[in-house]
């Protein structure tokens, strides 16, 4: 399994992706994609949703369990990825492309966001 090193991650297992023009991609890794299993089922936020670092923003369910999605900043919801929602399985298939989750115009981002290498290993573990 390869982190792209571009991202950044948290310990809930969601990426980021940098910046552009204040607003960054969310989405899960591959880790808990392969966790979850097949998932069957996204709960995005809305856009003009805030949403806070390290807070519950949706769910995403699968054929094993339901798992709440956290965000890894805080910020404003300016997209949600409609195909997610309409075809869930983007999220086993392309967790790093197609399977992104939601868009955010980020107002504070928290010190904890790990690199690829950092997540890597945090999730090897």
């Amino acid at each position: 399994m390869s982190n792209p090193k571009e991202l950044r991650y948290s310990k809930e297992h969601e990426w980021l992706s940098a910046a552009e023009d204040g607003v960054s991609t969310i989405g899960i890794t591959e880790h808990a994609a392969n966790a979850l299993g097949d998932v069957v089922f996204v709960q995005l936020p809305e856009v003009g949703d805030a949403v806070s670092a390290g807070e519950t923003c949706g769910e995403l369910e699968s054929t094993k369990s339901v798992s709440d999605l956290y965000s890894p900043v805080n910020g404003e919801v300016t997209e949600v990825n409609e195909d997610v929602v309409n075809d869930p399985s983007l999220v086993n298939s392309a967790p790093f492309e197609g399977g992104w989750l939601f868009k955010v115009r980020v107002t504070d981002e928290p010190g904890d966001l790990l690199s690829a290498d950092e997540y890597t290993a945090f999730s090897a573990g």
